[in-house]
């Protein structure tokens, strides 16, 4: 999937995606990561095989459009990072793993292929917030009962990091494969996860006071049988 992202010096940066890869159960506290495990057993989702657990999704599934489209209306999105390789150099952009809930209850991985992943059309090199990652934001708004609200809201020091991640996709290097891209785990939703139409997403630069935003709207389809 070809997609073009514009740097902080207004330069612009082409990344051919051909392998995408979304980081599951990436948090860091471990005790967290089993309580919700067991949460969603109990709605029926079954227990990862692996935590972290990397799922293979189609590269054709991002996209950059602020208009997409979904089938039925049991999809959400979730904030991530999105670390991508684009010419042996390594960026980080904002992506939505907006997935199908009604599906998760069958496969996690089928949920995630089921839906489009939106991601933003703006990067940093991972190389200038590297030293001080722990310190940025992810945020995500949705529009509910024509409101604005907060969505998600929680600093990278709860997740994973990128190099953490990268180096037990790859079992051990310190870099994602040319054309490859990972979503690097997400925060919880505060009052739940429910689905909204519109999303908005941030990665926020508190050191610099600037921020990585994308927002996207989902058009629901008729589910027809």
């Amino acid at each position: 999937m070809k997609l073009t992202f514009t740097l902080p010096d207004h330069t612009t940066v082409d990344a051919d995606i051909t392998r995408l890869v979304i980081a599951g159960w990436a948090g860091r506290d471990l005790a967290a990561i089993e309580h919700h495990i067991e949460e969603l057993e109990a709605l029926g989702i079954s227990r990862p095989s692996a935590v972290p657990l990397f799922y293979r999704v189609s590269a054709n599934q991002l996209s950059q459009s602020a208009q997409v489209q979904v089938l039925g209306e049991a999809s959400s999105g979730e904030v991530e990072t999105f670390v991508f390789n684009a010419g042996g150099e390594l960026y980080v952009s904002i992506a939505s793993d907006h997935t199908d809930r009604k599906l998760e209850a069958h496969s996690v991985a089928f949920s995630k292929q089921a839906c489009v992943k939106p991601v933003g059309t703006t990067a940093w090199k991972l190389t200038d917030v590297a030293q001080y990652w722990d310190e940025l934001v992810i945020r995500s708004w949705i529009e509910e009962d024509g409101t604005t609200r907060l969505y998600q809201e929680g600093p990278l020091a709860s997740l994973r990091t990128p190099a953490d991640l990268i180096a037990r996709f790859t079992d051990g290097s310190a870099m994602l494969p040319e054309g490859c891209g990972m979503t690097c785990g997400t925060v919880g939703a505060i009052g739940g996860i429910r689905p909204a139409a519109a999303f908005t997403m941030e990665l926020y630069d508190p050191r610099r006071q600037r921020a990585l935003r994308h927002s996207y709207v989902a058009e629901s389809l008729a589910e027809v049988a």
